[in-house]
């Protein structure tokens, strides 16, 4: 659910009590035209850092913070902010079902992920959860103002790092492939073997090997190098 907002006084109060989580507003006015953000990090001295980086931004500025569970939304002065940006250091399935819950929960909210997970294919599961953008934790000082501004409009924005994997990536929804196994599918093709594949993806080799097979019968491939024509036509590998 979202989280309230305290105001100073409760905050003050909030800090004595153990294991409470900490919301706060900035306190700064939410000036008309000025695109109100949210940051969620559990890290006090990350959301000093971003919020410096954000204010750098003309028209930008941080009016809630919180430290609460993925899916707590820091409200501005009990309105929904303009964009939020969720911090995810450990991405998952939960990570993925967060968005989506907060994009069906608060959908007038826009989502950027920032994260230092650069696999395409959680990117493009972030994506078609809900999120509008996605930028790489370590480039998040030149990146991070972008993402949040074109978010505020609709647009969606991907760490140029990413950018061209994540299209190719895409590209093998059009042949019924999951996110999943077209990062099977790439690495199989740049000629990772079964168990190398597996221990990339943190996967067992059983289920790496079960996607094989079920890449090998969407696409109608017998052959290792028929995969690998269809990997480098679509983009996943480069010659």
């Amino acid at each position: 659910m979202a989280a309230r907002l305290e105001t100073a006084a409760e905050h003050g109060s909030a800090r004595g009590r153990a294991g409470s989580a900490s919301v706060e507003s900035s306190r700064l006015p939410r000036a008309p035209g000025t695109v109100a953000v949210a940051l969620a990090d559990d890290r006090a001295h990350a959301r000093r850092a971003l919020r410096a980086i954000i204010h750098a931004r003309a028209g930008l500025r941080v009016l809630g913070e919180c430290d609460e569970h993925l899916e707590s939304i820091p409200m501005v002065g009990g309105v929904p902010p303009d964009v939020l940006v969720l911090e995810l250091r450990s991405p998952g399935p939960e990570s993925i079902a967060a968005i989506r819950s907060l994009t069906e929960r608060a959908p007038s909210v826009a989502i950027v992920v920032l994260t230092g997970e650069s696999s395409p294919a959680f990117a493009r599961q972030a994506l078609d959860a809900g999120a509008l953008g996605y930028v790489m934790a370590d480039t998040a000082d030149r990146e991070l103002p972008d993402a949040v501004s074109r978010a505020a409009v609709g647009d969606e924005f991907v760490s140029p790092r990413i950018a061209s994997e994540l299209s190719a990536v895409r590209a093998t929804a059009e042949d019924g492939l999951t996110a999943r196994e077209a990062e099977v599918l790439q690495l199989t093709a740049l000629g990772f073997t079964g168990t190398e594949v597996a221990r990339q993806l943190r996967l067992s080799r059983r289920t790496v090997e079960s996607h094989r097979a079920t890449i090998h019968r969407k696409l109608g491939s017998a052959s290792r190098a028929e995969l690998v024509g269809y990997a480098l036509r679509r983009g996943l590998v480069k010659t």
